[in-house]
């Protein structure tokens, strides 16, 4: 009871009369005050929306100004400091609140993005999709051709059949260009696990493995797990790049675990799987956390 009388009185009372304290002798709105004492990327990204710019009572300018667009961030940041009395010249204020608002801005159309191209069914008719798919086998077995299309041959990177397409249901295109995009940028990495992921005893799928990993990838970033990761990493919008950047690390990061915990067969993947997903949402809790291979 007296919790809850103490925190009527603060937050109906208190609070304005100690803002109002604190602007006196700083000079400094709330946000002007967040800003100086949290370090750029997501301590400060994060601390908006619990600092005045989104809360309840504010007025819609503060309230809307995390659900606007990319291009409306320029004209967001200068009626946000007119709203809140700061001087224009304040240049340190209005870099900091752009970067921020980009992040924000930035993270839901990265969102969007990635979402648009998960709903991309694999279609064996479209050259672009057989391309990225016939450039993942190269990649992977460069001294080895494909016999045909519909072969037995795609059982030796991972998938599941004769036709790789039939394994891109659940994440559409997105599974494929993940797996092409670590190919192509890490290719000693992705033949070195490939190759481990044909271990006797200890194997697995590794093409099926990589596309249960993007959907692992799409999940935290569609629930925001991995907002402090890209803010932490990316000074503005994140990109594309950086969400196929982050689906390397799991890559790696899979195979290793998978060999240190030694399973007893294949058949407890679920169950591994969901100890590794764990083990990233903890590490994604931390607010200073980058999670890339070039880290």
């Amino acid at each position: 009871m007296l919790v809850y009388f103490w925190g009527f009185l603060y937050s109906n009372y208190l609070r304005f009369w100690l803002k109002w304290l604190l602007r006196l002798l700083t000079r400094k709105c709330e946000l002007q005050r967040v800003f100086d004492g949290l370090k750029a990327g997501a301590q400060r990204t994060l601390s908006i929306g619990n600092r005045g710019v989104v809360r309840k009572r504010s007025r819609g300018i503060l309230r809307n100004a995390v659900h606007i667009e990319e291009a409306d961030v320029e004209k967001c940041v200068r009626d946000v400091m007119k709203e809140k009395k700061i001087e224009q010249k304040d240049t340190g204020f209005k870099t900091n609140l752009h970067i921020s608002l980009l992040q924000i801005s930035g993270y839901k159309k990265l969102y969007s993005n990635v979402e648009n191209l998960r709903k991309v069914p694999y279609d064996s008719d479209n050259e672009e999709h057989e391309e990225q798919l016939i450039e993942l086998w190269n990649l992977l077995m460069p001294h080895e051709n494909l016999k045909a299309r519909i072969t037995k041959q795609w059982c030796d990177i991972g998938f599941q059949g004769e036709d790789p397409k039939t394994d891109f249901r659940g994440m559409g295109l997105l599974g494929l260009v993940n797996l092409v995009y670590f190919s192509k940028h890490y290719t000693d990495e992705a033949r070195q696990i490939l190759s481990r992921s044909n271990h006797p005893k200890l194997g697995y799928s590794y093409a099926i493995v990589g596309i249960n990993l993007t959907e692992m990838a799409y999940s935290l970033l569609k629930n925001g797990a991995l907002k402090s990761h890209l803010y932490n990493m990316v000074s503005g919008s994140p990109q594309m790049e950086h969400f196929h950047q982050f689906y390397c690390y799991l890559v790696y990061e899979f195979d290793k675990f998978w060999f240190e915990e030694e399973p007893e067969s294949i058949m407890h993947f679920n169950q591994y799987r969901e100890k590794f997903h764990e083990k990233i949402r903890g590490l994604l809790l931390h607010c200073d956390v980058i999670l890339t291979l070039q880290n």
